[in-house]
């Protein structure tokens, strides 16, 4: 059986930090699919097809990833998709905290499936996809911090 992982945030924008997280991931599952979580309370900064083509392009010589875009509970979505497996990164412990409530709310939902967390890797825990959509907002430079290219 293989071992699929579904890496699920709403990646406004998929960082480097993220792209971290997968790549890691990649040495411990045999696929992790990128879930790009739809939320109708919440106006995207960048649209669901920049993000998922965005993405795609990072990973585009990586055959063990792919990208989906989802409503509904995470947990309903890992089990239609096969993933027994949730992948998480953490920051800090505040990210613990609502992560922890998180995996335990999915794990209720979804019995079978476990939630893996990795640590951020120390250069990349400053990153935060609300401080990048800031700076791009009053046109600071960001694309330190993306694994793709802004288009201008």
């Amino acid at each position: 059986m293989s071992r699929i992982a579904l890496f699920p945030g709403s990646f406004d924008p998929f960082t480097k930090g993220h792209e971290d997280i997968v790549r890691r991931g990649l040495h411990l599952f045999d696929e992790v699919i990128i879930g790009i979580g739809r939320n109708a309370n919440k106006q995207r900064y960048f649209t669901l097809e920049q993000m998922t083509a965005w993405i795609e392009g990072t990973f585009r010589d990586e055959p063990a990833v792919r990208v989906v875009s989802y409503d509904g509970l995470t947990a309903n979505v890992a089990r239609q998709l096969g993933a027994r497996f949730l992948l998480r990164g953490l920051r800090n412990t505040t990210d613990f905290e609502y992560e922890n409530g998180i995996s335990q709310v999915n794990r209720y939902v979804y019995e079978e499936v476990e939630t893996v967390f990795l640590i951020t890797s120390p250069h990349l825990a400053p990153i935060s996809s609300s401080i990048i959509r800031d700076l791009h907002r009053y046109g600071q430079p960001v694309d330190a911090f993306l694994p793709y290219k802004l288009e201008k």
